[in-house]
């Protein structure tokens, strides 16, 4: 009997530390249901209730989903919401002029009247999250093909939209989870008239860019401010000067008190996409095939950017935001890769999978149902890893040539032809055009065919090319690179554009590698990724019966989700172990005058030799950024981190590089959140920039008895 009892304890433990207190992206209106006890346990002081209610304004009515890409949280009564500067970055370059850089110098409004629109920009609140699965699946058979069964959803969701109950200025959308076994509906509020308020310079907003991407520690102000306004009933409206500042129904109170060691944390947003419930198979593919795949087509490419950039200042101007995009996916599947290793995490998928099938086989009712089931996906993944390979390098090449995405653009003009909307699609198309060409250079883009190409076609194709004669035969003889003459053409003559295309020599390259694309790859990853999709749908299923003891979170989706952990340093490689945050002593170390990553404005040192930092330091140190184990991922940038009485006490922007793989595989002892800490925020506004007509609109608490 003691060995039976003793057995229990193992397994349970064993199976627990699956899903440790760290992990997970829990959708906030089951909060109640599975997690509210375990957050109450590590530190939380408010309730599941105060977290999310639709009946009351709770902390996910100061949420946002800003422009669709990013968080964003209301710190006001008057609609000021913040996010990551690198969120709100667009907005500010789109402003800035020769005559006022707001990149170089920053931007202020000093009051309403000098709040800058921006076209396109909004802003999404979740009104309500329902459980609509009975009704998505309605009619839905174990016997029907993947994609009988996607078309019969996808009416069932358009049904679902259509009757659910809302206000005429919302809006409904409907979203799968546990790889479509369940659905849940949304119904949403959008504001489009967001106002640019306030941005530091991108010495501060940007520190570090680059070299401390993905990087612990970080010394970066990256946030931005921004206010949404509404018609005077304080509804959605369009642009209009007589709008008026949003008053919401929930807006973050902030802390001045900081952060310690082991503090309960929360963050609420907006991720983007996870993979975590993936079999062994696929994720030794992901660190041995298609990882590595793909970094390598991106050092080249960043290579072959990085010579030009270097010799040529308008080069490196037009190309450093690409430069840094390239970059960034790059330096975090290179860190992905490495988390992976160093975590063991293929090994602990294999245990995973070998407690599921003991469990299956010991249950006759489950091993009719799933006994052979990883067995299928092992040969399932087998054979989709050099059609993912395939796509993996077509997919980051045609996205690196410029040339193919401008054939993206065209094709899809050429394609709405016809179509009600023809004149919207074609007059954005030439919007696009313009910043197209004020950012692209026909030398380095025929470098980058030329270098680029070998790495897709010649491991498929046995003959020979000359891929530098190819590029300037291509390049040489196309008149699409000529960006005054494709502009002029566009404007006055879209259809002779369109047909231009037929005799082009590079439109024909792109043609040509499409249609290899399309014919000899795409058809067959569809029809194995179709298997692979149910086959992971069936074992999404099957590990939520088997693991009962086990509580699961859906893959990151850009819906709203709450995570939850604690404050804590981390140990990155032998010998090297990282503190909990940051100071602003650190920025001046890393200072390096008149370099584009590292500089630091004057105003700033100067406050730093004076340690002028008013109510926001603590004992003469400013504190800059701080570190968690909040899991996290692209979409939580700008998201609000939040204390254990759901004050602000952070702003979210990046992950640990040692860490990335949290994407896939979750450990505690090395995944960790990046944050720039509260205080420094209000300091750049308070101190450096001047505005504290904005701190004035805040409501500034000290949750733990600070001054």
């Amino acid at each position: 009997m003691k060995s039976i009892k003793h057995l229990l304890v193992v397994l349970f433990v064993s199976i627990a530390t699956l899903a440790s207190a760290d992990e997970g992206m829990w959708l906030p209106f089951l909060l109640e249901k599975l997690n509210e006890k375990q957050m109450k346990s590590l530190g939380m002081k408010i309730s599941a209730k105060d977290i999310y209610n639709i009946n009351a304004g709770s902390l996910k009515d100061a949420i946002v989903s800003f422009g669709g890409f990013c968080t964003g949280e209301v710190i006001s009564s008057k609609g000021l919401v913040l996010t990551n500067h690198h969120c709100g970055f667009d907005a500010v370059q789109n402003h800035s002029t020769l005559d006022h850089n707001y990149i170089r110098d920053g931007f202020w409004a000093m009051n309403n009247g000098q709040e800058l629109t921006n076209p396109g920009l909004y802003v999404t609140f979740i009104v309500r999250i329902e459980d609509v699965t009975k009704a998505a699946l309605n009619g839905v058979t174990a016997d029907m093909k993947e994609s009988e069964r996607q078309a019969a959803v996808d009416q069932n969701i358009r049904n679902i939209n259509a009757a659910a109950k809302k206000e005429s200025y919302q809006k409904a959308f409907t979203r799968a989870f546990f790889e479509g076994n369940q659905y849940f509906l949304f119904i949403t509020e959008t504001y489009t008239d967001v106002r640019l308020v306030g941005a530091p310079p991108a010495a501060i907003g940007n520190f570090g860019q680059d070299t401390d991407n993905w990087m612990w520690p970080r010394h970066t102000g990256d946030f931005s401010v921004f206010r949404i306004y509404a018609g005077k009933d304080n509804k959605p409206a369009d642009y209009s000067p007589d709008n008026v500042p949003y008053v919401p129904k929930k807006s973050l109170n902030i802390s001045l008190d900081g952060i310690a060691e082991k503090d309960f944390t929360m963050v609420f947003g907006f991720p983007g996409k996870t993979t975590e419930y993936l079999p062994a198979i696929a994720v030794k593919q992901i660190a041995e095939v298609n990882d590595p795949a793909k970094i390598a087509v991106r050092e080249k490419a960043l290579a072959i950017l990085n010579s030009f950039m270097r010799k040529d200042e308008k080069i490196k101007i037009e190309y450093a935001d690409k430069y840094a995009l390239v970059s960034n996916s790059w330096k975090k599947w290179k860190g992905e890769v490495l988390g992976l290793t160093r975590t063991d995490a293929l090994d602990r998928k294999k245990k995973y999978e070998a407690e599921f099938q003991k469990r299956v086989d010991a249950n006759p009712q489950w091993k009719s149902q799933y006994g052979n089931l990883l067995t299928e996906m092992q040969a399932a993944y087998t054979e989709l890893e050099p059609l993912g390979l395939a796509r993996d390098y077509h997919t980051e090449i045609t996205n690196r040539i410029e040339l193919f995405s401008l054939f993206n653009r065209i094709k899809y003009v050429q394609q709405s032809r016809g179509k009600p909307d023809y004149d919207n699609i074609l007059a954005r198309f030439r919007d696009s055009l313009n910043q197209f060409y004020n950012e692209y250079e026909p030398v380095v883009d025929k470098k980058l065919f030329e270098g680029l190409l070998p790495l897709y076609i010649s491991p498929r194709v046995k003959e020979v090319t000359d891929f530098a004669k190819w590029a300037n035969d291509i390049y040489d003889n196309t008149d699409l690179d000529n960006g005054k003459a494709t502009l002029a053409l566009a404007q006055s003559d879209p259809d002779a554009l369109l047909q231009s295309l037929e005799t082009d020599k590079a439109y024909a390259a792109y043609q040509e590698i499409i249609a290899d694309y399309n014919t000899n790859i795409l058809p067959r990853l569809n029809t194995v990724q179709a298997r692979i999709n149910q086959l992971q749908r069936t074992y999404m299923q099957a590990q939520i019966e088997v693991f009962k003891e086990k509580a699961f979170y859906p893959d990151a989706n850009s819906t709203l989700r709450i995570t939850y952990g604690k404050v804590n340093g981390y140990t990155a490689r032998d010998a090297v172990k990282y503190d909990f945050n940051s100071y602003l002593d650190g920025v001046i170390e890393k200072y390096i005058p008149g370099d584009y990553e590292f500089d630091v404005p004057q105003k700033l040192r100067d406050l730093y030799v004076k340690k002028d930092y008013g109510v926001y330091g603590k004992n003469g140190r400013m504190p800059v950024c701080f570190i968690a184990s909040n899991h996290t991922t692209g979409g939580n940038s700008g998201s609000p981190a939040l204390d254990a009485s759901g004050n602000l006490i952070g702003l979210n922007f990046d992950r640990v590089w040692e860490g990335t793989m949290s994407d896939i595989s979750y450990d505690p002892s090395i995944c960790r959140n990046i944050m720039v800490d509260i205080r420094y925020v209000l300091f750049i506004i308070d101190k450096y920039a001047g505005a504290g007509h904005l701190i004035k609109e805040m409501k500034l608490v000290h949750p733990k008895g600070g001054r």
